[in-house]
This record gives C-alpha cells, sequence and structure tokens, in this order.
C-alpha cells in the first residue's frame, strides 16, 4: 500500500458520515482547550479559525 492509497482511505473516512463527526468533534475539543488557554479572550478568533478547519475537513 503506497502514500496515495493511505491519502485515499483518509479522505475517504473523512468524507462519511461518521468521519465529519468524529472530526467535528475533535474541532470542538480544540477550540474548547484554545479558549481554556486564552481565558476565553480569543474566542472570536478561535471561532473563525474552527469554521476555516471545518470548512476544508470532511463533508459540511
Amino acid at each position: 500500500m503506497g502514500i496515495d492509497d493511505l491519502k485515499n482511505k483518509a479522505s475517504d473516512a473523512l468524507d462519511s458520515d461518521k468521519g465529519e463527526k468524529a472530526s467535528d468533534a475533535g474541532l470542538d475539543k480544540a477550540s474548547d482547550a484554545a479558549s481554556s488557554a486564552t481565558g476565553g479572550s480569543h474566542d472570536e478568533q478561535i471561532s473563525r479559525v474552527e469554521k476555516s478547519a471545518d470548512e476544508h475537513v470532511g463533508t459540511d
């Protein structure tokens, strides 16, 4: 199995409903951690980054 095969499998997994839910959960946890680490002072920026990342990962 080559690198392209692995890339395609990962892409297929993220494009599924299960993958979308997993990526959303990961992004939510990351943004919550970032918000906690900054004391909520950068929530607007964190939200923008989370939305941008979600647009590039998964199906929604």
